[in-house]
This record gives C-alpha cells, structure tokens and sequence, in this order.
C-alpha cells in the first residue's frame, strides 16, 4: 500500500497531527538546504541541481514510498559513484542513467526485492560505507585547503573559513541555544559572514564558481542523447545507482523503523524511490535516495506522516525563489567542512574498529577487502566481490556444521534397543547439518571407513534441513558404487522437504526404498 494512503488510513492527516508535522517538515526543509547543495557540488554539479534533486524525490518519496517518515534527497554515499559517472559520461549521461536507476528500482519493487537488505552481510555493508565515506573525505580536501589546478600549497584564508565552519559544527552541540540549529546551517552561516567581513579575494565561493544560485525551478525535459547504444553503455552504472539506492533508502527506513516502532513497507519504498529517480533527471536533478541523517531528524522533530515531507519540499522551494541571492557568498569550504563532518560519520569508525577486533578473521578479511576495492576500484566491484566472498566463507562454515555419527549414543530408549541388536552387516550413519556440495566429502569419507563386512548402510536423514542438487548427484554417484560392490542404502527419517527431493531424482527408485521418511525400527526392518 501506498504510505500516502496508510497514513490517511491510519489518522495521521487530521488537525491534531498537521501542527507537529508543519514544524518538523520546515526543520527537515533548513537542514536539507545546505546538505543538497554540498553533495550536488560534491558530486560535480551545479548547487542549485541538489536543490532540484530534493525538492522531487522528497515529494515522491513522501507521497508514493513506504515509510512515513522517510525523507529523500542527494546523498553522500552518491557521491563517489556519480562524480565517476559524470566525468565519464557528462550530465546527460549521468541523467539518463539515473532515469533507467528508477525503473530498475520499480521493477526490483514489483518483483519483492524489498528484503535484498538482509542478504548483503554486515561485513559488506559496513565495509563499502566506510570505503564511500573515506571518498567524500578524500574528494573535498581540495575545496577545504583551497588547492587549486596542480598546486599543492593550501590557500590560508580558505583554510582559516574551513576550521572555523568545522569548529561550528563540532561545538554548536554543546552550547546551550544553539544545539537547536541544525549545525550545516551554522556552518553556511560562519562561512558566509566570514567571507563577508574579510572578502578574501583567494576563497572560492558559490558566486564565484557557479555564478550564484538560479531562482527559479526548471521546467519538465528529457535528458540529451537518449538512443540504445547509449542506454546498453550505462546500463552498468544505471545498476550501480539502483543498487545503492535501494540499499541506503532501506537502511534510512530501518532506521526510522527503530526509532518509531512502526514498519515499513518495504517494496512500496524501492517503487517510490524509482519513481523518484525517474522524475528526478526530468526536472534537471540527479540520483536520489533516502536521507539517514535528514530522515532521523525528521522523527526527532515530531513529524509522524507523509505531511513532513510536503511542507520540507515547501520550504525547499520558498528558499530557492526567495532566498537564492544570498547563497553566492558561501564558501565552498564551508560545504567541505559540512561533508568532512558527514562523510566522518558515515565511515563509522567505533563499530569498523568493534568489527575488527571481535569479528572472526573471515569476515574482517572481508570487510577489508570490500573498504580497500569500494576506495580503490568502486561500489559495484567492491559489493559484488564482498557478497561473494561472504558466500565462499558461509559455505565452509556450513561445511564444518555437518557431522557424521555411526550409531549415535543419544537415543530414545526403543532407539537403542534396535541399534544394540544391529548385526555386523548392517551400519547406521546419523547425518546432522545441510548436506549440499561443499559437505560431500565429508559424507564420503565416512562412509569410506565402513568396515568390509557390512553389506547395509542406513542414512539417518531426521537432522538434515535441505540439501542441493550437486550433494543429490554426489549421493547418486555413491549408491552406485556401493551398490556395485554389493552394499545397499537405505535412507529414513528424512523431513518432507527432503524425501521430495529425493523423490525427484529417482534415488529412492534406484534403492528400490519408497519411503525415505520411514523411522529407524521401519529401516532395520527394511533391511532383512
């Protein structure tokens, strides 16, 4: 269901909810001013396309998501990946890969890819974050030092007004009035008075890089350069956005799902997150996803509906037509001072330290090899060679889960009366764990061992969850060898799952057993 629609439902469009979401939505409307501005500039683009970026996706997600409280806008975590795309591609490129993004997004929601979050380990994620977060680092240090074209020696002024916006933004939590203002906004504002009072001529500012901020929203237009060639060429960064988009949007839904006890709905979130990636591009934007920082600050301020959002987009546009004029004094130091401080906490540096010193070897292997290739080789390379390492790793753990008893002692009292009166010829094996590929050496070399005289192996199957097809056609292989030599397999106490699948291979047809599921006194039976 739409939120728009639940929330309606659900009674939170009433006069009594309208007074706290107006609040919330102008508080959400400030802080994402200065945030959109500094990852659109970020990412290679104008300030005013960040803007633009929030304005849509905040009003589509809002209205079209699954979360009540979910806020969208630019990202940080974008930034990395869209700089690349835009350098290689140009805008229009970038654009048009953002626009097939969305219906990516829209096809992964109608396909209930909406739980994709709990198949990517912690390991990755945290690994790939702390890659993007040490990237936004790395890609303003620039604009904080002021260094320009070639040369490394740091301009002093631009570097005095990045320190002063920092220290705002740090210590603005611990004085007494102002930890109610949103600290980006401290920031525009130090940076701005700053450069105001001292007109270093040296310090790059909005007005001097891009010309000042236009005031006016642009009109509904396809991106350039749309034919099939260029859709197959971006369509591998057209995943890429619509994999990191649907990762962050629901994690900012989690989130907000722990700080409200509410549940999100989270197919509806990727189809309003690629509608809004669809729209975003028409109207002049970039790539767009849910907001963690602006989505948190939106619980906090009271905003319990899709209204918040409304009233953000609001705000967001009286800024842009009203106030433009006074953004061209901004330094961009200011803004690297603001992202320093964002991509600080996306790295996440107490749970990457906890990670590597209480998780096991494996997994910080992992995590540091998915940091190292997110920095060095991009989020694609980096998410698919960490969730497949991932799998590598799960696969011998689980292959180290699976035990081989012959005659297991823990029995029920009938049970070790038949197994007590077994004749030597006849050997019984407990399986317990998945027995899927990477277990059927494990098998085999068990059953190897059996002595010369036994003539029945019994396969006790009760403690097996699943098994895969590679272990059937494994299982296949050795009955008949066995059975060459012989020997005869008896199969019992399999789950139904289990006995199906062994059904469809025609195992029990080739052991002339039609019941994998009979108990161990029917199999003893079976045997005579």
């Amino acid at each position: 269901m739409i939120v728009a629609i639940e929330s309606w439902k659900a009674g939170l469009w009433k006069w009594e909810n309208i007074t706290r979401n107006l609040f919330s939505g102008i508080v959400v409307g400030v802080i994402s001013l200065p945030l959109s501005m500094a990852f659109a500039i970020a990412s290679g683009v104008a300030p005013e396309v960040g803007i633009y970026t929030a304005v849509v996706a905040c009003l589509c997600v809002s209205l079209l998501g699954g979360s009540r409280y979910q806020i969208a806008g630019p990202t940080g975590a974008f930034v990395p990946l869209l700089l690349g795309i835009l350098r290689e591609h140009g805008l229009s490129g970038l654009q048009l890969a953002t626009l097939m993004a969305g219906i990516i997004l829209i096809i992964m929601g109608f396909l209930k890819f909406g739980r994709l979050l709990k198949y990517i380990p912690t390991q990755v994620l945290v690994g790939f974050t702390s890659g993007i977060g040490t990237m936004l680092f790395l890609g303003q240090i620039r604009q904080f030092f002021g260094l320009h074209g070639d040369h490394i020696a740091i301009d002093y002024p631009t570097t005095f007004i990045g320190l002063g916006c920092l220290a705002v933004i740090v210590l603005s939590r611990f004085a007494p009035y102002m930890c109610h203002i949103p600290a980006p906004l401290l920031a525009l504002f130090a940076g701005g008075i700053l450069q105001a009072i001292f007109r270093f001529p040296s310090v790059a500012t909005i007005g001097s890089e891009f010309g000042g901020i236009t005031s006016s929203f642009p009109s509904l237009s396809l991106p350039t350069g749309i034919n099939w060639d260029h859709c197959v060429l971006l369509l591998g960064p057209a995943f890429a956005i619509a994999l990191l988009g649907a990762i962050e949007s629901l994690l900012s839904a989690v989130v907000a799902d722990g700080m409200t006890g509410n549940k999100h709905l989270a197919n509806q979130e990727l189809i309003g997150q690629g509608i809004a990636n669809i729209l975003c591009p028409l109207f002049g934007g970039i790539a767009a996803t849910g907001a963690i920082a602006r989505t948190a600050a939106n619980v906090r301020a009271g905003g319990n509906s899709p209204l918040s959002g409304i009233v953000a987009v609001g705000t967001l546009l009286f800024i842009l037509l009203f106030c433009a004029p006074l953004a061209q004094s901004i330094p961009l130091a200011a803004l690297a001072a603001i992202l320093f401080v964002i991509s600080y906490h996306m790295f996440g540096f107490s749970y990457f330290i906890h990670l590597l010193r209480h998780a096991p070897v494996s997994d910080v292997v992992i995590l540091l090899i998915t940091y190292a290739l997110t920095v060095a080789c991009g989020l694609m390379v980096a998410v698919n060679v960490g969730i497949v390492l991932s799998a590598l790793a799960l696969m011998q753990r689980m292959s180290k889960a699976i035990h081989i008893d012959r005659n297991k002692s823990h029995e029920s009292e009938e049970n070790m009366e038949q197994l007590a009166h077994l004749p030597p010829t006849v050997a019984v094996y407990t399986v317990s764990g998945p027995l899927f590929f990477a277990a059927m050496e494990e098998l085999e070399f068990a059953i190897s061992r059996v002595d010369p005289e036994v003539t029945t192996i019994i396969l006790r199957l009760g403690e097996v969850p699943f098994v895969d097809t590679t272990a059937l056609a494994h299982l296949r292989r050795i009955i008949e060898t066995f059975e060459a030599a012989g020997q005869k397999f008896i199969f019992c106490e399999a789950s139904k799952d289990v006995a199906h699948k062994l059904r469809r291979v025609g195992i029990e047809d080739s052991l002339r057993d039609k019941n994998p599921q009979k108990t161990l006194k029917a199999a003893i039976r079976y045997q005579d």
